[in-house]
């Protein structure tokens, strides 16, 4: 980990954690760049579609990259930006607003989403660029929810999963039907995925994600 947020992760505890063995390490790291690769070449197309509707809509950038923690430190997560260029700055002007986005770092119904990125948001296609960080290592298809370094102190002395395992492209809090859930019961979903964690397991999630975003579970 980098800078100050080095500081804030603990160290992962023996009595509660047993690291997977490396050979389920490179099984996981093959099934995630076999996954990202198939659904990078048969999602090509729509990715190409989603890039011209972004672009037409209000001429900004296509893509949002997000600064977030991994493994080996901080990194940019790709996705279609789905806010306002100036989304910012309209945070910035509303304190009310502002000091809801704090409380759990997402807002329902957020006044800066674009009507293409609601569309994207509502069945997560604006996470399909995130395909090629799982290709590069930072992220896997299945984990712990990706968070920015502002919220690792909400995670208390649950911070050292993000030394143990690489945040999901989508995971067991995306797909239980409880993503509205408070703060707290993340942190503590995102622990017992890492703590319960199997390959069994992730292809679950794998299977059941497509339904839950067909059922409009995706981003608010």
């Amino acid at each position: 980990m980098s800078g100050s947020v080095a500081n804030k992760i603990t160290p992962a505890p023996s009595e509660q954690f047993r690291p997977m063995s490396e050979g389920k390490q490179l099984l996981k790291r093959a099934i995630d760049v076999a996954g990202a690769l198939v659904m990078l070449v048969q999602s090509a197309p729509l990715m190409v579609s989603l890039a011209l509707l972004i672009k037409m809509d209000d001429n900004g950038p296509v893509l949002h990259r997000r600064r977030v923690v991994g493994m080996n430190g901080e990194f940019d997560a790709y996705k279609f930006r789905t806010m306002r260029v100036d989304a910012d700055q309209v945070l910035h002007r509303d304190a009310e607003l502002r000091e809801k986005f704090q409380a759990n770092f997402k807002l329902k119904n957020d006044p800066r989403v674009t009507s293409v990125g609601k569309f994207m948001r509502r069945l997560s296609l604006d996470e399909l660029p995130q395909l090629w960080n799982v290709i590069k290592g930072e992220m896997s298809l299945v984990g712990p929810r990706m968070i920015s370094p502002a919220e690792v102190e909400k995670y208390g002395d649950a911070t050292w999963i993000f030394t143990v395992m690489k945040p999901g492209l989508s995971g067991y809090w995306q797909v239980d039907g409880k993503r509205d859930g408070t703060y707290d019961e993340r942190v503590a979903m995102d622990l017992e995925y890492v703590k319960r964690w199997s390959l069994l397991w992730d292809l679950k999630i794998i299977l059941m994600t497509p339904v839950r975003v067909l059922r409009g579970a995706g981003n608010d």
